[in-house]
């Protein structure tokens, strides 16, 4: 079972990649140093909450929160 910050890690990686961005280019444009990026994709625990924010509104993301078990629509998983 991974943890959530290591599937927000993951959905970030994914991101990434799918927009065909390096490391370094996502850093640059979040406003972040790459060695939390790495971090973060690595889902370590002690990432920043802001910083977090700034790499997904960079990709285009949003955090949502849901209740357990269900996904953000609020449809039951």
């Amino acid at each position: 079972m991974t943890t959530p910050l290591a599937d927000i890690g993951q959905a970030i990686r994914a991101a990434r990649k799918g927009m065909g961005l390096t490391q370094p280019e996502l850093a640059a444009a979040a406003g972040v140093g790459l060695r939390f990026l790495v971090e973060l994709e690595r889902g370590k625990p002690t990432v920043r909450l802001d910083r977090m924010l700034a790499v997904l509104d960079a990709l285009g993301l949003e955090l949502q929160i849901a209740p357990r078990g269900r996904s953000p629509s609020g449809a039951a998983q």
